[in-house]
């Protein structure tokens, strides 16, 4: 297996599962860096708090195979800023997979990477993909060639699997989902509106809407 450069890009008030989940399962293919990129070195919090610091900067990030952006509710403010745009059309122009995790397709969305492909995001904002010309689609996963898209938070260990197996197989999928006993049983059926009902999806609704105001 050829050296994977896997990059995720890091940014203030981003949601850490969102990279940590995918990059837990990638980072145990052979011969895989994992590589933090932020603006610059400085730590970046995120949306619960605790500070993320960047392995490399946009300067210093080397051509990657796999470019993934997280999402968190620190995409909405870099949805115009053309310095982060700009670094994420730069590496998805030679990335072998160009991927995202919840609202991370936002922004790569925005940068114009995903226009004329299909992708999903979290279900709460995964119509706004339609807005860049993207084909939305309420899914765990979706794959379109090289484009490979995660939904809402969770979703990032499905989608580090989905691309672990796309890139070494079937077999060392399920070795790396059996190394980390990735077997979810949830004590509560609510993962998703329908199952949720009205009332829970209203509070999540009006909570993401108090973190965005």
């Amino acid at each position: 297996m050829q050296p994977l450069t896997i990059g995720f890009f890091v940014y203030p008030k981003m949601t850490p599962l969102d990279m940590i989940g995918p990059a837990q399962m990638l980072g145990a293919l052979p011969d895989a860096q994992v590589l933090l990129i932020g603006r610059n070195m400085e730590p970046v919090s995120t949306d619960i708090g605790f500070p993320i610091h960047p392995t490399t900067t946009f300067a210093d990030c080397p051509d990657l195979t796999v470019l993934c952006v997280p999402g968190g509710f620190g995409q909405v403010a870099l949805m115009d800023d053309l310095e982060v745009l700009d670094f994420l059309r730069d590496q998805a122009s030679k990335a072998q997979y160009v991927t995202s995790v919840c609202t991370g397709s936002l922004l790569l969305a925005a940068a114009g990477v995903l226009k004329g492909h299909r992708a999903t995001c979290h279900w709460a904002m995964v119509d706004q993909l339609q807005n860049y010309g993207v084909e939305a689609e309420h899914a765990r996963v979706v794959r379109d060639g090289r484009y490979i898209s995660g939904g809402g938070v969770t979703a990032g260990i499905d989608f580090g699997l989905t691309l672990v197996a796309e890139i070494a197989g079937d077999e060392a999928a399920k070795v790396i989902q059996l190394a980390h006993e990735y077997d979810p049983q949830p004590p509560f059926d609510a993962g998703t509106p329908a199952k949720a009902g009205d009332v829970i999806t209203g509070q999540v609704v009006e909570r993401f809407r108090r973190a965005l105001a």
